[in-house]
């Protein structure tokens, strides 16, 4: 049964410079789902998706990809898919083609 039209997600953005972090936070769990970058250029590295077991398999990683692009869009920056979750997401999503870097 897939439970994500019922969970409640709130996704916080740190940025820390030229680094930063997507946190995802799932209303009843104190885990927090990740999505860390750093910056290159005029583009934003992701590096890292992480989504401990507990808020996992619900689409958390997923909204915090489409946080980063959302960003992306609206502020005007690139993105390097290094991690893998992100690269399938791009590969996945031809419409985010303009921003892959």
């Amino acid at each position: 049964m897939n439970n994500a039209a019922e969970l409640q997600v709130t996704i916080s953005r740190h940025d820390e410079g030229t680094e930063g972090e997507y946190h995802a936070h799932v209303d009843g769990h104190e885990e927090i789902g990740r999505l860390t970058w750093i910056e290159r250029g005029d583009a934003r590295v992701a590096e890292h998706t992480l989504v401990p077991k507990p808020i996992g398999g619900r689409g958390v990683a997923a909204q915090l990809v489409d946080a980063l692009v959302s960003d992306a869009r609206e502020h005007g920056f690139k993105i390097d898919p290094q991690c893998s979750y992100v690269a399938r997401k791009f590969d996945e999503n031809p419409a985010w083609s303009d921003l892959r870097a």
